[in-house]
């Protein structure tokens, strides 16, 4: 079970954590056979939405043809309209949490895939995501874990914001913590959070707060690096 002294962290790390279940359910693990051209996946779909060609997503992120194509034929597979909207990706996280409330969390995921602000996820949001998250650099990591926890988008986190992450972190999985939290305790959460984020107690964490207080934690640090290998 999760502590109550580990929730600090999880707010920064349950996004790494969740997306090898998302991973999962999309099949993105099976091996691919042969040397299919993904091009030839993009050409034979019948999708509303169809992806750029390989040459640029090769470009543009850090895969491979090969990883490509996995996580191409996973997303296709799962979402054969070639995009995947705000109650589809619900749905996804419900089936990890049957016992909480993911609704709120996947939410807040959602809102940072959806770079273009449009309602839906196209594999190309997809893919650029993941690349940050699994492929990129400490700081390209932490400024996208960043970027998912300023929820207005203006430079900085709040303790509104980081209330509003902690409550849907306790719904999602309050009910697996040891010993059981109260009501008051992602509050708690919030106020020790920014007890070592917020370097100048000015009531806002700011993204070089948030880097450099997170590469200063070791178990931060050491989770990340779980990352680098998962595709």
């Amino acid at each position: 079970m999760l502590t109550l002294d580990g929730l600090e962290m999880i707010a920064v790390l349950v996004v790494m954590g969740l997306f090898i279940k998302v991973l999962e359910q999309f099949g993105m693990f099976e091996p691919v056979g042969g040397e299919d051209s993904v091009e030839d996946d993009f050409e034979l779909s019948t999708v509303c939405h169809r992806p750029e060609s390989m040459d640029k997503l090769q470009e543009q992120t850090k895969f491979t043809k090969k990883e490509l194509q996995v996580l191409y034929r996973g997303f296709k597979n799962e979402c054969p309209s070639g995009v995947v909207n705000e109650e589809n990706f619900k749905t996804i996280y419900s089936q990890f949490f049957p016992q909480g409330d993911s609704s709120m969390y996947a939410h807040f995921l959602f809102e940072a895939f959806d770079t273009n602000k449009n309602g839906s996820v196209s594999f190309e949001d997809f893919v650029f995501g993941l690349s940050i998250i699994l492929r990129g650099t400490i700081n390209d990591r932490l400024n996208w874990a960043f970027n998912l926890y300023d929820l207005n988008k203006d430079g900085c986190i709040t303790k509104e914001e980081m209330l509003d992450i902690m409550k849907s972190i306790y719904d999602m999985m309050g009910k697996y913590t040891y010993p059981s939290m109260q009501d008051d305790a992602p509050r708690e959460h919030v106020e020790s959070f920014f007890q070592k984020m917020d370097r100048n107690k000015d009531g806002v964490v700011t993204i070089e707060e948030f880097i450099e207080s997170c590469k200063k934690d070791e178990n931060i640090m050491q989770s990340m690096q779980l990352f680098d290998n998962v595709i």
